[in-house]
This record gives structure tokens, C-alpha cells and sequence, in this order.
């Protein structure tokens, strides 16, 4: 062993040399794999930056919410090629500063784009932890404080819908949670197709309204059931499902000798901001026999306001629920639950691989703590460790002035709209989604008709 390696190797006093150094391809196995000096005085002086660029600079109304630029003018200015060697530290420190300035700033105060903004300071500083740990909740033993913040969180999400019991899983956003929904009906209702394969299942057909989420065709198409599959059902003006129109494709799918299996009914649609009507959906579900999922990633927060939970009303009713904390409650991405009304381990024997390496079941605890199971992922991230921290920070009472001060902003918004020449409000909102048209000068004088419309969508 040369000096300059024997000289790192004891160069860091919290990494004593218990017996001599172990070289074996010119690698000292038993010493530290990194500067640990260099690599404190890195991650250091990123935070530093990360305080002042992503989070004030990124907050501030002053500053833009985006330094636009090409694809093909960011490719060279970002430098995007790897190579055989690495940078200096002052030069990576740049690379982190380019990839702040060029991003979009979401927590901006004028980013409107999506369905979440804002900055959330606890989830952050939770995003923060957890990428420290780098945890991962597939075995209690491995992650034992993510594994108990989750099951608080999902009881007191599960209290909040109305179930007396349930399960759940945080994961990797809403449409792996629709697509879990997808995949628990179809298990539910010919449990054979685990094992056997799509030769177990008859034509199973999946019903939801013309403004769902498109990631319930993902689920149908990813889960062998096809889109064609997935009947759509005509919404109202409000952009809300139509009872009776579900109740007619029903039975056409009837008809047809197919096998109708679950109903997708949204609460809060991703343009008009709707909620389907569970309660009448609900009896559609129970009189045909069929799965209930609400997909209420986006309308899911209106549950912690008692002034506007009456929107999903019903949603106790129903097997499985979406909701993305991440959106409107303002956890920082990702942060969504999957949550299923269900007392049999319907998650478990669904998804369950008895991975023996992993899930023994005569460990010196309570192996009920392994989730890692019940999830089609293995590594998964500590998610619900952003909404436990925030929801510990601002209790339940802080969680819905959020709620009820977005959809009060909701309505002034279209109060303003309705007093702005140019602009014409489409609707009064249900929720915090407004929506209307901006009519530009030259056509304001045109009568309302095809000819308008036309020109309007042209523009």
C-alpha cells in the first residue's frame, strides 16, 4: 500500500484503523469509500445555495417563475454530456445553480399551471430528511419511524372518508393509485387471474365520465383489461357523470355479454374542477355489484373542510380512494395515498410475492409492520413522512383554512373575471378550478355563434 493511500485511510478520526488496511485490486476495502471532509464542505455549501436559489429567489414575486429557453438552447446550456471524468466542486456547485435557474418555479407565487404550487416549508424539510436517510418502507426493521407515520397518517385518512376500518398504501403518485384500484377490482372479482393469467377473466369492462383522469385507460391498457374496455359515460354541463347514463352503458355492456366490473367516479376533475354525484353512483355500484373507486387525488382535500366536504358526499360508500395531499394541501411532490375500505388483506394477497429474503415471518416483531408486500413496487419512499410532519406542524384546523381559503381566492377570482372586459367566466366554480375565455379585441364585437367560436379556438 502506498503512503498516500495509507495516509487517507486514516485521515478521518471518526473511521479509526481497527487493523491494517485491506488492499485487494488497489482498493483499500476496509476504509472509507469518500471524503467525508470534502463531501460535508460539498453538501454545505449546496444547501447554502439551495436556501438562497430554491427557496427565497424561487419565492420571490420580484424574480421570474421561469428563465425560458429552447430545447435546443438549453442543451448547450446545460452542457448535458457525460464523460470519463468528473468536474471540479466549483463547477458542479454551477451545474446545480443552472439547474435552479432554468427550472420552473413552482412554489412561485405566479405559477398557475397545475394543480399544486406553493412552498410547504415542513414537507420540504421532511424531502430533506428522508433523501439524507434514503430510507425504504418494504420491512419495519429497515425503516421502523416512515413505517409508523405512514399507518398514522393512512388511520387518520381512512378516519377522515368515513371508514370505521381500511388499509392503504402511499405511493408513487394518482395514477399508480387508479391503476391499484384497476388491478383490486379485477382481483376481487376473479381472484384465479394471479396465478392464471388473463385466461382467468371474462371481458371485464370499467366505466367513467368523459372528464376522468386519462390514467384510468393507462391502467386498463397497462393491466391487459384495453381501452376499448373502458365505456364512457356522458357528464352533465357542470362536467359532472350522469347517473342514469352510467345506469344505460351498464347494461349495454350487459348486453353484450361482458362483465361489468368497477365504476371510476371522480371528485374533482382535472379542467372543471366537478364532482361526480357518489352517492347516486354508489347505488348504481351496490345494485349491479360493482367496485367503487373516487378518484379524489385533486377534490380529496375538501374532506379536512367541514364547509365543503359536503362535495363528496357519499365517498364513505365507496371500496377504494385516491388523494394526492400533494396538490391542494401543498405536500411537497410526490405525496399520494391509496386507500381501500377493506378488513380481508385484499392489498396483501393481491399483490403478495412472499419474497423469502425479505418477508420471513418469524422475525422478533410484528411482521403485520412489513408492507412492502402489499405495494407492486419494492423500494418506496417514506412519503408520508412530508404530510405527518406538516400536518403535525399546522394541526387539522390550519390543513383546512387552506382549503377554504383556496376555493374563497376560487371565487373572487371569478367575481374579478365576470367585472374584466375580454373575459368571459364559463362557469361559477364548485371548487378551486375557474375557467373562462379570453376574448381578444378583434372579436369581442362578433355575435356569439360558430363564427366566434372558431376564430376563439384558432387563437
Amino acid at each position: 500500500v502506498n503512503s498516500s493511500v495509507s495516509q487517507s485511510h486514516v485521515a478521518d478520526p471518526r473511521h479509526p484503523v481497527k487493523c491494517s488496511p485491506v488492499v485487494i485490486d488497489n482498493f483499500v476495502l476496509n476504509g472509507p469509500t469518500v471524503d467525508v471532509h470534502a463531501a460535508e464542505s460539498f453538501i454545505h455549501q449546496a444547501m447554502e445555495m439551495i436556501m438562497d436559489e430554491a427557496v427565497k429567489r424561487a419565492t420571490n414575486v420580484r424574480e421570474k417563475v421561469c428563465e425560458w429557453r429552447s430545447p435546443e438552447q438549453l442543451k448547450d446550456l446545460l452542457d448535458l454530456e457525460l464523460r470519463d471524468g468528473g468536474e471540479s466542486e466549483s463547477k458542479i456547485l454551477q451545474r446545480c445553480r443552472d439547474a435552479i435557474r432554468y427550472s420552473v418555479k413552482t412554489t412561485h407565487p405566479r405559477f398557475f399551471n397545475q394543480l399544486y404550487a406553493g412552498m410547504e416549508p415542513y414537507s420540504m424539510v421532511a424531502s430533506f430528511i428522508t433523501e439524507a436517510l434514503k430510507p425504504s418502507l418494504y420491512t419495519y426493521e429497515v425503516a421502523p419511524v416512515f413505517t409508523l407515520m405512514e399507518d398514522a397518517v393512512l388511520r387518520k385518512m381512512i378516519e377522515m372518508i368515513g371508514w370505521e376500518e381500511g388499509d392503504g398504501l402511499f405511493n408513487a403518485g394518482g395514477s399508480m393509485s387508479n391503476m391499484y384500484a384497476v388491478n383490486l377490482a379485477r382481483y376481487s372479482h376473479c381472484p384465479d387471474i394471479k396465478e392464471v393469467g388473463l385466461s382467468a377473466a371474462p371481458r371485464l369492462v370499467i366505466f367513467s365520465s368523459q372528464e376522468c383522469h386519462y390514467s384510468i385507460s393507462k391502467a386498463a391498457a397497462l393491466l391487459g383489461i384495453g381501452t376499448k374496455n373502458v365505456y364512457v359515460v356522458p357528464s352533465d354541463k357542470r362536467g359532472k357523470m350522469i347517473p342514469s347514463a352510467l345506469e344505460e352503458q351498464i347494461k349495454t355492456a350487459k348486453s353484450e355479454g361482458a362483465v361489468p366490473l368497477m365504476v371510476n367516479a371522480t371528485a374533482g376533475t382535472t379542467v372543471l374542477g366537478a364532482f361526480d354525484p357518489i352517492e347516486e353512483i354508489a347505488d348504481i355500484c351496490e345494485k349491479y355489484n360493482l367496485w367503487l373507486h373516487v378518484d379524489a387525488c385533486w377534490g380529496g382535500a375538501a374532506l379536512m373542510s367541514k364547509k365543503h366536504k359536503h362535495l363528496l358526499k357519499g365517498i364513505h360508500r365507496a371500496n377504494s380512494v385516491a388523494w394526492n395531499p400533494h396538490k391542494m394541501l401543498m405536500a411537497c411532490l410526490q405525496c399520494s395515498a391509496f386507500l381501500i375500505r377493506d378488513k380481508t388483506s385484499l392489498l396483501q394477497r393481491c399483490h403478495s410475492a412472499q419474497a423469502s429474503y425479505l418477508f420471513q415471518q418469524d422475525k422478533f416483531y410484528d411482521v403485520s409492520y412489513d408492507t412492502g408486500d402489499k405495494s407492486v413496487q419494492c423500494s418506496r419512499k417514506p412519503d408520508a413522512f412530508k404530510f405527518w410532519l406538516m400536518w403535525k406542524a399546522l394541526g387539522t384546523g390550519e390543513l383546512e383554512q387552506r382549503v377554504d381559503r383556496a376555493l374563497a381566492m376560487a371565487r373572487y377570482l371569478a367575481q374579478e373575471i365576470k367585472k374584466r372586459e375580454g373575459f368571459c367566466l364559463l362557469m361559477e366554480p364548485e371548487y378551486a378550478n375557474v375557467c373562462f375565455w379570453y376574448i381578444p379585441p378583434s372579436l369581442r364585437k362578433l355575435p356569439d355563434g360558430p363564427e366566434l367560436w372558431k376564430k376563439l379556438h384558432t387563437v
